[in-house]
């Protein structure tokens, strides 16, 4: 048995904090291509954001997008149509995005889509489908108490290059 001493404690507390800053430095390591960790995404085409994130975050090769509402972006105005129309203008914005990036919904890849009310899932499908021609992306779909603004709904997705 060895005995334990405040040595023996502070060498093994020094060896994991070493081990832990090398695997976190390794973590946090900016890419080799850009040389920088993320990358802030963001299109004129797509409503602001209306508060503190982006519109998009580049990582790698990989694009997260921040879930869009049915804002018009010119006017900034919330739609007041109907599921039909808000999720058009959801899909047009989330393409702004992406091409802001040189991406289109060919390079989503996972979605998840925020609804007010699931009853309106077949409507919202019929118009979220038309925008992927061939592969959909893996989605998730929730009803939730409330959106920004009243929306009926927001999707977020994420991108791959």
């Amino acid at each position: 048995m060895m005995p334990t001493s405040r040595w023996a404690f502070d060498v093994a507390t020094a060896i994991a904090v070493a081990v832990a800053s090398v695997v976190v430095a390794g973590c946090a390591a900016p890419s080799a291509n850009t040389g920088s960790m993320t990358e802030v995404v963001s299109s004129p085409d797509a409503p602001k954001a209306i508060g503190p994130y982006s519109q998009g975050i580049k990582s790698g090769n990989l694009l997260f997008l921040s879930a869009q509402g049915p804002l018009d972006a010119k006017s900034g105005q919330m739609s007041t149509g109907g599921i039909d129309e808000q999720t058009k203008l959801v899909m047009d914005n989330l393409t702004a995005v992406l091409a802001a990036n040189g991406m289109t919904m060919a390079n989503v890849v996972s979605a998840t889509v925020y609804m007010k009310d699931l009853n309106d899932f077949a409507k919202m499908n019929a118009v979220y489908g038309s925008y992927f021609k061939d592969k959909p992306p893996a989605r998730g779909t929730v009803q939730v108490a409330g959106l920004p603004r009243g929306a009926l709904i927001g999707i977020s997705a994420i991108a791959s290059k």
